[in-house]
């Protein structure tokens, strides 16, 4: 009787012997399978593409390339590691019985063919090649379903975060072509940057696209600032002035809060930096913690000096020249000297 989970299943015989070939042939015929006749390793590999067998019984002794090489190369492959390789040897020797295994091999059919030990092995490792299939299909289909759910939330988290921006820039002078030129100078700069010995190794594209995306909400706390301090025109008091530079704290908070357990670490991770920290100096005269040089992420120096730059041509308030030579007064101060002198090399990619 023909086992339905077998029927048509394609097995690949590989022996040099014709006659080892013929009997397994009828075997596997007898079992309601589908034999397919290789006469070594290489010969072998090419069958493997062309039909892609759910189980391969392998001689180990043969020319050119014995089973074990054969299996070795197999199971390096990503496309064909889950096929399930029987050895098929007159040798019984525990230590090639052990190799084989330690190879990747699933099991071991000694010479003379015994037909009810074949069918019974065969049989078995075909069922569990088959649960091993649904389950790796299974877990893609869940993998595809979870990254779709998880892209789904990130760009919802995105969207939040560019709706409490807009909210932010009504209390502002702010204008969108504002954040515009400036997510576009800062992800300029950082392709620079990327081909700088100094900077390269520390620039990914990654890293670029996710400077391009945080730019725009690096003033996001200002949700959390009153409203009466935000329209000003007058110098700010220094009780106003504190609570003005909550918002890079606010913000990062914010930031933290809303991607709490997210997958998109680096993102986050460069956003808050921003976020925190784009108001800090080269010099340590900056805030909200005054850290200094090094010290203060990369991702903040490059949005605050790509801010600066963007509001001083902003309207063409100063034009190119205008705005680098104040800029230059500010560099090692202000700013990080080595991306000014980037900044300026490059200025005219700037919007």
């Amino acid at each position: 009787m023909i086992d339905q989970n077998i029927d048509g299943k394609k097995i690949l015989i590989v022996d040099d012997l014709e006659a080892n070939r013929l009997i397994l042939e009828e075997i596997i015929d007898e079992m309601g399978a589908s034999p397919i006749l290789a006469e070594n390793g290489l010969q072998a590999l090419e069958l493997v593409k062309e039909h892609k067998p759910q189980l391969i019984l392998s001689d180990i002794s043969m020319p050119e390339m014995d089973g074990y090489e054969l299996c070795r190369i197999l199971k390096r492959d990503v496309e064909t590691q889950h096929i399930p390789i029987v050895f098929i040897s007159a040798f019984d020797d525990a230590k090639d019985i052990v190799k084989g295994f330690r190879l990747g091999g699933e099991d071991y059919i000694t010479k003379p063919f015994i037909p009810e030990v074949v069918k019974a092995r065969v049989g078995v490792q075909l069922r569990l090649y088959e649960a091993q299939d649904k389950l790796l299909k299974n877990n893609r289909l869940l993998q595809i379903s979870v990254s779709e759910q998880v892209k789904q939330m990130e760009l919802e988290k995105k969207n939040v975060l560019y709706a409490l921006t807009n909210v932010s820039l009504q209390n502002s002078d702010e204008k969108e072509e504002y954040l515009r030129r400036l997510k576009n100078n800062c992800r300029t700069m950082a392709q620079a940057m990327q081909l700088s010995l100094l900077f390269e190794a520390r620039i990914s594209d990654t890293y670029i696209d996710a400077i391009e995306l945080a730019a725009p909400i690096r003033d996001i706390g200002n949700i959390g600032v009153p409203m009466e301090i935000l329209k000003k025109r007058e110098d700010l008091t220094e009780d106003e002035m504190t609570l003005m530079k909550r918002h890079t704290t606010i913000g990062a908070e914010l930031l933290s809060d809303l991607y709490v357990n997210s997958s998109d670490n680096e993102f986050i991770s460069i956003a808050i930096d921003i976020i925190r920290f784009h108001h800090e100096h080269w010099d340590g005269s900056g805030y909200p913690e005054g850290l200094k040089g090094e010290e203060i992420p990369l991702a903040a120096r490059i949005v605050a000096i790509m801010e600066r730059y963007t509001k001083l041509t902003e309207g063409g308030a100063c034009s190119r020249e205008e705005a680098l030579e104040c800029m230059q007064k500010e560099a090692g101060s202000k700013f990080d000297p080595d991306i000014f002198t980037i900044c300026k090399k490059i200025s005219r990619q700037f919007r």
